[in-house]
């Protein structure tokens, strides 16, 4: 099992907004985290920071279903006005796995 985690900023003023969107996740999205192998997804949201963590088989291997996806392209694009990822290039850093 492979644990996952990233890093990210809610943008000034849009923190209801933020928590509004994924009180109303898109099922086509849970469907793609689904097929990826994801399992524990959690988001913590203190302030304006946020901290991501999922478990998974294959880190390589959810990152490959979700960077083919055009839902996960979508959510992307929805989510951009209402937060920003602030460590690594894409905000994504895996921080340690068990095998």
């Amino acid at each position: 099992m492979e644990k996952f985690a990233w890093r990210a900023r809610v943008k000034e003023g849009m923190i209801a907004e933020y928590k509004r969107r994924h009180d109303e996740i898109w099922p086509e999205m849970t469907e793609v985290l689904n097929q990826a192998g994801i399992h524990n997804y959690t988001i913590w949201n203190i302030n304006d920071e946020l901290f991501g963590y999922y478990e998974c088989e294959s880190v390589e291997y959810a990152a490959k279903v979700q960077a083919e996806s055009p839902v996960v392209q979508k959510w992307n694009v929805y989510m951009d006005s209402v937060m920003e990822f602030v460590s690594g290039e894409d905000g994504m850093q895996l921080m340690f796995t068990h095998q």
